[in-house]
């Protein structure tokens, strides 16, 4: 009744605020039956609906900024900007993403995706404004969970140098994906108790303005808050940054909330304010179970359950079931993930090991170089980290564990494409950067059992080491060739002449198609499991090379500085060599969300589409 009434941006200011209650019921009753369809990101979004109406409510959009941290609970944001109808492709190919984009919306002020960068942002964002001597506000909106990112603090520490307006919304919902941990955390609950004293602060204020002299007094008082505050008010944390602290105020309270955004846009610097909501609000699994509805699969509205469970198990899964089978044999080893606990299968790991489990928050660089410690300690640290978050970590896997050549195993979930949550989410990128790293050597497993033999392999290596795997079910075909993994060697499955297919992890599947639509027209194939992405089987390629005409590389990552580039490489130092090489791999772009089928088939991914390159590609050779 009242969400049909919203076109486009600042229409809720029309509605009577007697009713804003009413929208936000109907917007919690729309998001969840549109997402119990769609899948995405629900318990975040349940979480701030207020927060987002108090916003829209203050601030005059477009022209006034909103910088979503992650991006992930910005629906109720699109739905205030007119983008009703986007729901129903929400996160599917073609359709409205699930995270905020610029070509989307000038109301989307800046696309986010990963953690703890909207301060950053936002704090550039005031810079240029006041460069360019325009007028209007900027508004960060960072969670609790962010702020266990270090970028979050170097943001805030060069924001408390500011003399011009920078408003910062810390909505505090004590969760992140899984349950916060550490001072941060620990820190923001402790806040949760002193509206008492605030509530005495203002009615201590306003007595004495009221008495002759009150002025005065209250001058005075204010020349001595500051020490008493340090002692009863934990807020003083920000204060002492240099950035004005406002709250805690009630997260679920639309005209209070939009009040304290008001007043924070007359303060002549950075500003906080600190905004209690609850995670999954409005729906009882949701808020019973914040973490399975983070990013949820379609699901049955009544009961909260998945609406098309899983049969099998998945990668994930299998990573899940191995660590805790190298745990009970061997005391050495722990496991490390960055507020992915659910995420990357380590929470059987954490109920059965606790004391060997190392949750670090949303701090991917602190979680690799604290590998480094521990492995530096005579410990085997397993990281368990989604590809396209690793990336944030770069740096630390080069000066901290690869140039000590220290024995890291990097547990690499998500890799290749992941689908809907789109281009900050694909983890398309990691056979490239890990394998531009001296030391570092890389592996993919072809299906769930050779995931489990390649952590065992990896527990017993010296040096860093990867292994990559993709997201969902985990294949369980191939299963009568399980050869032992034995350094940078392939694995080869079946060999002939002419033609020959070396496929990289979650390709090897494919590849056994392709090769099997090779055969049914008359073409002998070989197909070799690379495994070892880093180092590459040199001596089956210089022997595959005297047999064979066309060797095609197929991977789940983009072209440049990939598998197949390094498999051209040394082919092009074989002296007399006419082996020609196929790199079949993803273009060199972003690819946008969509189901992987569909992500496939348009970039030239899937078994069909290889196998006519290949056809094409050996018909010239001829």
């Amino acid at each position: 009744m009242y969400l049909e009434k919203i076109k486009k941006a600042n229409d809720i200011k029309k509605i009577d605020k007697a009713h804003l209650g009413d929208l936000a019921q109907e917007i919690r009753e729309f998001l969840i039956r549109k997402i119990s369809v769609t899948g995405g990101h629900l318990g975040s979004n349940l979480g701030c609906v207020e927060l987002t109406m108090a916003l829209h409510l203050a601030l005059d959009l477009p022209k006034d900024k909103i910088i979503w941290d992650v991006g992930h609970q910005a629906y109720t944001h699109k739905l205030l900007t007119g983008r009703v109808e986007g729901f129903d492709t929400l996160r599917k190919y073609g359709g409205m993403s699930g995270f905020p984009k610029r070509k989307e919306s000038d109301c989307d002020s800046f696309d986010t995706g990963h953690s703890s960068t909207s301060i950053s942002a936002g704090l550039g964002m005031v810079k240029a404004r006041d460069l360019k001597k325009e007028d209007f506000t900027v508004v960060s909106v960072i969670g609790d969970g962010a702020l266990t990112g270090g970028m979050a603090y170097e943001a805030i520490n060069n924001a408390s140098k500011l003399e011009t307006n920078f408003i910062i919304i810390l909505n505090d919902n004590n969760m992140s994906i899984s349950e916060n941990v550490g001072g941060v955390s620990k820190y923001l609950n402790a806040i949760r108790t002193t509206e008492n004293y605030l509530d005495l602060k203002n009615t201590v204020y306003n007595k004495l303005i009221g008495f002759h002299h009150g002025e005065s007094m209250v001058e005075s008082i204010r020349r001595v808050k500051n020490d008493v505050k340090r002692l009863v008010v934990p807020g003083m944390y920000f204060e002492d940054m240099g950035v004005t602290y406002m709250g805690p105020v009630d997260g679920h309270d639309t005209l209070k909330m939009a009040r304290f955004i008001r007043e924070a846009k007359k303060v002549k610097g950075a500003v906080l304010i600190h905004m209690l909501t609850t995670k999954g609000k409005g729906y009882a699994p949701a808020e019973k179970h914040p973490a399975r509805f983070h990013g949820a699969e379609p699901f049955e509205i009544e009961t909260g359950l998945p609406a098309h469970p899983r049969t099998k198990a998945s990668y994930t899964d299998i990573f899940s079931t191995v660590m805790i089978k190298l745990a009970a044999r061997d005391k050495r080893v722990v496991a490390i993930t960055a507020a992915m606990a659910d995420g990357t299968g380590l929470k059987r790991f954490r109920n059965i090991y606790p004391e060997r489990f190392f949750d670090v928050g949303i701090a991917e660089e602190h979680a690799v170089t604290f590998a480094a410690g521990l492995a530096a300690g005579g410990l085997r640290p397993v990281v368990a980290i989604y590809s396209s978050f690793l990336q944030r970590a770069y740096d630390q896997i080069i000066h901290d564990v690869c140039i000590q050549n220290l024995p890291v195993i990097f547990a690499i979930d998500r890799a290749g494409l992941v689908g809907s949550d789109g281009e900050t989410h694909q983890g398309i990128f990691d056979l490239s950067y890990l394998s531009s790293i001296p030391n570092m050597h890389v592996m993919a497993p072809k299906n769930k059992w050779e995931l489990s033999d390649m952590l065992k392999f990896a527990l017993q290596f010296e040096g860093p080491i990867a292994i990559r795997y993709p997201r969902g079910e985990a294949y369980d075909g191939l299963q009568e060739f399980r050869m032992p993994v034995v350094y940078g060697k392939s694995e080869v499955l079946y060999e002939e002449e002419d033609i020959c297919i070396m496929a990289a992890g979650s390709m090897v599947k494919t590849a056994v198609s392709v090769r099997k639509m090779l055969k049914d027209i008359g073409y002998a194939c070989s197909l070799v499991n690379a495994r070892f992405v880093k180092p590459i089987d040199e001596e089956l390629i210089r022997e595959f090379a005297g047999s064979h005409k066309l060797l095609v590389t197929v991977e789940e990552n983009v072209e440049k500085g990939g598998f197949g580039e390094s498999v051209r490489s040394f082919v092009d130092t074989l002296p007399g060599c006419s082996l020609k090489v196929l790199s079949v791999a993803l273009p060199d772009m972003y690819v946008e969300h969509g189901s992987v089928d569909i992500l496939k088939e348009e970039l030239g991914l899937t078994d069909g589409c290889i196998a006519k390159r290949i056809v094409t590609e050996y018909v010239g050779l001829e």
